[in-house]
């Protein structure tokens, strides 16, 4: 986008004419560059810095950036990461802008970044902006890199008086992007991710996404142009940072995490063996949104809520892990015919595994295997009732 009201100055992403000084800033931050060294020990910091330098030749604008330096090292991550990333868009009936992609929450930086570069490898004509909390913005290059790659903020640290405001205000900026039919928008399904891997939509974000537009809870939504959006994961690298949180609030009714956990969450995600990911895009709610029409608002977006559930459910891509984990944790066979004594014995040992990477002095493993089972189960389950409905 060329220019955005100065309203949203404090949530919007860079402009394009922000880019290029937005990566100067970068360039000189000691943590961003103490990252990108990670990756190649072996190479000086002036060295790094001269390369991106000439890369960054000719790129004037967010998208520009995106293809420049986002797409590629997406590809690479996805190469060493996943066992193939594929995107099911039948249901669409055009390849445009303009959508808010409405998915379950699998993981804090990958969940968009891999839509984008599907987007782009599907001849879609852009990418996604996303909503991302200020809670996860520890250090300053954190805001200004997502920033540049099309974030906007969810003011999340904000007291209850304010909260109403600010997302106010976000829903406001939301409804301008869409009205320009320029981008798309990518939200989750709820405030976080689903721990035991049960998505679900909380009528809440439905109901934020309405506060800033001009019209009625239903105009305003049909405005979003919602899409429900299904991620699936053979392997879910943060499962068993999942399950120790899921320990550690049974074990202590205050325990919240700490700025260094969500740090790990992003590392583990995105460094972390995913084997095969799907992407699959249901049709525009707006297909069939005006059955609700009449509802009251608190009616209304309970049942949008769980229609669009009904989507994100029906469009799961189950693995040999769901069946097996299913059958596991009920002690049973029902699943048997979807998997081998393979797959079996190769999800018993990966969760080991995993299990084993959990540090907890009071570490309950039959607790935590069954947290875990849970995550791949859960899936399968719902996915069965959609289709059953």
């Amino acid at each position: 986008m060329q220019h955005i009201p100065a309203e949203f100055d404090d949530i919007r992403p860079r402009t394009d004419a922000e880019i290029r000084p937005s990566f100067q800033k970068l360039l000189h931050d000691r943590l961003f560059m103490r990252v990108l060294r990670g990756f190649v020990p072996w190479l000086p910091v002036s060295w790094i810095r001269a390369f991106l330098r000439f890369t960054f030749l000719g790129v004037n604008s967010a998208l520009g950036f995106q293809k420049r330096y986002m797409l590629r090292a997406m590809h690479l991550l996805m190469w060493r990461t996943t066992k193939g990333v594929k995107l099911d868009h039948s249901a669409l009936q055009e390849k445009r802008a303009g959508y808010t992609y409405i998915s379950n929450h699998r993981d804090i930086v990958l969940d968009v970044a891999m839509l984008d570069v599907l987007l782009i490898d599907h001849g879609f004509p852009n990418t996604a902006q996303i909503a991302i909390g200020d809670n996860l913005l520890v250090h300053p290059w954190i805001e200004q890199f997502v920033r540049m790659n099309k974030a906007f903020l969810v003011r999340r640290s904000v007291g209850a008086r304010q909260l109403l405001e600010a997302s106010k205000h976000m829903s406001r900026y939301m409804h301008y992007v869409l009205g320009t039919r320029e981008d798309n928008i990518w939200i989750a399904q709820r405030e976080g991710r689903a721990k035991d891997s049960s998505d679900r939509t909380q009528p809440a974000v439905l109901r934020m996404m309405t506060l800033g537009g001009e019209g009625d809870h239903y105009e305003n939504l049909r405005h979003m142009d919602l899409v429900p959006l299904t991620i699936s994961y053979e392997y879910d690298p943060c499962d068993y940072l999942k399950a120790k949180e899921f320990q550690q609030k049974r074990d202590d009714a205050t325990f919240k995490k700490s700025k260094q956990d969500d740090l790990d969450n992003m590392r583990v995600g995105i460094l972390g063996k995913k084997g095969r990911v799907h992407y699959r895009t249901a049709g525009s709610i707006n297909q069939w949104l005006e059955e609700y029409k009449d509802l009251p608002a608190k009616e209304f977006f309970e049942a949008v809520a769980a229609r669009i559930d009904s989507y994100i459910h029906a469009g799961y891509e189950l693995y040999p892990n769901n069946y097996v984990a299913a059958d596991l944790l009920e002690g049973g066979q029902r699943f048997a015919t979807h998997y081998t004594a393979k797959d079996v014995a190769r999800f018993e040992k990966y969760l080991q595994s995993r299990l084993d990477l959990i540090d907890l002095p009071n570490k309950d493993e039959a607790y935590l295997r069954e947290r875990m089972l849970t995550m791949y189960a859960n899936p399968l389950y719902n996915y069965l009732k959609a289709h059953e409905g």
